[in-house]
C-alpha cells in the first residue's frame, strides 16, 4: 500500500511539473477558403485574413493552429435550429476562434462573440459590362471634352478671330492705304478664316504680314493638337467597354425581368432581403425565392456573371476583388446595407476584448490599408477605366501657346506700323507720336465715318 501511495505521489508531482512547465496552448482557428482573404499556397495558407491573423497573433501574444471548415460555409442555423459552418464549430467548441469575412448579424452576435470590425463592406452586386448597355445620346458626339473645355475653345477662337482682325489692320504690310482701299480681313471674315482653319479647310485670303502669320500659324498647330485629342477621345469612348449599364440601382434590377439575379444560398445577404421591409428589396427577395436563383458559393456566382445575363448580388468588398480580376466585369453604383466583418469567438472568450484593441491599433496605423491594397491589387483597372472627357488642364499648354502667339503678333503688327510711322514721319517732318496716332485712328476707325465725312464735305461744296 505504502509502495503504491508512494507512487501516486510521484505521477501527481510530475503532471503538475508538466503542467507547470508547458508552454500556452495553440488555440484552433477556423476558416473558408475565399480569394483573397484565405487560399492555398501549396500546404499552406496565404492571404488577407492569413496576414490579419499574423499581426494579431503578435500584438496579442498567442498561437495559433488554423484549419478550414468541414462543412464549406460561413454560419447559419439549419432547420433543425443548430448553427452550423464556422459559426457552428465556435459554438460547439471545436474552434476558439473564426477568423474570416464573417459580417455581424443580430442572429451571430447571439450565438458568438465578436469583435470590432476590421472591414467594412456593403451590399452590390455585379454584372457583365456590356449587359443592357445604354444606347448613345444623341449630343454623344459631345462628351470626349468637358463643358469648362468647349467653352474655353469658344472663348479661344473669338479671342484669335479678334487678334486676327486688329493685326491685319495695325500691319502696314498688310492694310498699306487705308484711305484709299478697303481692309479684306474684316470681322466676320477673321471669323470665316479661323473656322476655316479649325475644320482644316482653310479660307482665303492668308496674311501676308509677318504678324499676321504667326497669329495663324500659332492656330493651326492649336486646331491641329485640338482635333488629335478630340479623336482620340472620341475613339476610346465609342470602343470602351465601359459602358454604363441601365441597371445602376437595385431598384432597377427589380423593375426588370430581363437579367436574372441571384446570391448566396444561407448568407447574410439574403437575409437581409429576407428581412427588408423595403418593398424593392423584397421583390428582389421573392423573385429569388420563386425562381431559386441562388448560388453555392462565390465562385459560382462570379462565374454565372461572366456567362452573361445574370446579377450577382453579394458584399461589395468581395465584388470589387472579381471587378478587378475580370475585366468584363462591372459592379452596380449602389451599395447598400452598409455593414462590417469581424473575428468571432465562442461567449465569455477573454480574447474578444485584446483582439479588437489590437484591430483598432492596426486601423490606425495604417496596417488595415496597406493589407486591403496589397491583396486587392490588379491590373485590370487600368484597362477597364472609362475614358473621361478632357478638361481644360488637360490642354493647358496649347492654350497658353495660343496666347503667347496672339500676344507676338499683335506685339510684330504695332512694331510694324511704329516702323512705318517712323519712316513717314521723317518725311514728313512731323513727331512720329503725332503720325503714329493718326495711323492708328485711321486703322481702327470705321470706314463708313470717313466716306460719310467725304459725301458730306462734297455736298456741301
Amino acid at each position: 500500500m505504502r509502495v503504491a501511495k508512494g507512487l501516486v505521489v510521484c505521477a501527481t508531482v510530475l503532471l503538475l511539473a508538466g503542467v507547470c512547465t508547458a508552454g500556452p496552448q495553440a488555440i484552433s482557428v477556423t476558416t473558408i477558403k475565399q480569394d483573397p482573404y484565405t487560399m492555398a499556397k501549396g500546404s499552406q495558407l496565404e492571404g488577407f485574413c492569413m496576414d490579419l491573423l499574423s499581426e494579431l497573433a503578435k500584438r496579442v501574444g498567442f498561437k495559433y493552429n488554423v484549419h478550414l471548415v468541414k462543412d464549406g460555409t460561413y454560419g447559419r442555423k439549419d432547420e433543425s435550429g443548430n448553427w452550423v459552418g464556422m459559426i457552428g464549430e465556435v459554438v460547439r467548441g471545436e474552434a476558439d476562434l473564426a477568423v474570416a469575412p464573417l459580417t455581424v448579424t443580430a442572429v451571430r452576435e447571439q450565438a458568438v462573440e465578436m469583435t470590432k470590425p476590421f472591414m467594412q463592406t456593403g451590399i452590390s452586386f455585379i454584372l457583365r459590362r456590356d449587359t443592357a448597355a445604354d444606347e448613345p445620346g444623341f449630343f454623344s458626339f459631345l462628351c470626349p471634352f468637358s463643358t469648362e473645355t468647349w467653352v474655353g475653345i469658344l472663348v479661344a477662337y473669338l479671342v484669335t478671330a479678334i487678334c486676327i482682325c486688329i493685326v491685319t489692320r495695325l500691319s502696314p504690310h498688310e492694310w498699306a492705304e487705308p484711305q484709299t482701299e478697303d481692309n479684306s480681313f474684316t470681322f466676320l471674315h477673321s471669323l470665316w478664316y479661323t473656322a476655316g482653319a479649325l475644320t482644316l479647310q482653310g479660307a482665303g485670303p492668308h496674311p501676308k504680314a509677318l504678324s499676321g502669320r504667326v497669329i495663324t500659324a500659332i492656330w493651326w498647330l492649336f486646331a491641329v493638337v485640338l482635333l488629335a485629342c478630340y479623336f482620340a477621345n472620341l475613339s476610346t469612348m465609342l470602343h470602351s467597354d465601359s459602358t454604363q449599364v441601365t441597371v445602376k440601382t437595385f431598384e432597377d434590377l427589380a423593375n426588370q425581368d430581363v437579367i436574372e439575379y441571384g446570391t448566396m444560398g444561407g448568407s447574410s445577404t439574403l437575409a437581409f432581403f429576407k428581412n427588408s421591409n423595403n418593398p424593392a428589396y423584397r421583390r428582389i427577395y421573392e423573385h429569388m425565392e420563386r425562381r431559386k436563383s441562388y448560388v453555392a458559393n462565390m465562385e459560382e456566382g462570379i462565374r454565372r456573371a461572366q456567362e452573361g445575363n445574370f446579377a450577382f448580388i453579394g458584399e461589395s468588398v468581395s465584388l470589387d476583388l472579381a471587378v478587378a480580376r475580370y475585366c468584363n466585369l462591372m459592379r452596380g453604383q449602389e451599395v447598400i446595407g452598409m455593414r462590417g466583418y469581424s473575428i468571432a469567438a465562442p461567449l465569455g472568450s477573454p480574447l474578444v476584448k485584446n483582439l479588437s484593441v489590437a484591430i483598432l491599433q492596426l486601423s490606425e496605423s495604417g496596417e488595415l490599408d496597406f493589407l486591403h491594397n496589397k491583396w486587392w491589387a490588379s491590373s485590370c483597372m487600368a484597362e477597364g477605366a472609362k475614358a473621361l472627357p478632357l478638361k481644360p488642364h488637360s490642354l493647358k499648354g496649347m492654350f497658353l501657346v495660343l496666347a503667347l502667339g496672339l500676344g507676338l503678333g499683335v506685339l510684330l503688327a504695332l512694331l510694324e506700323l511704329a516702323s512705318q510711322s517712323r519712316s513717314n514721319a521723317k518725311e514728313q517732318k512731323k513727331s512720329c507720336c503725332t503720325v503714329l496716332s493718326a495711323e492708328l485712328s485711321q486703322r481702327l476707325g470705321s470706314r463708313n465715318e470717313e466716306k460719310t465725312t467725304e459725301t458730306s464735305e462734297k455736298s456741301k461744296v
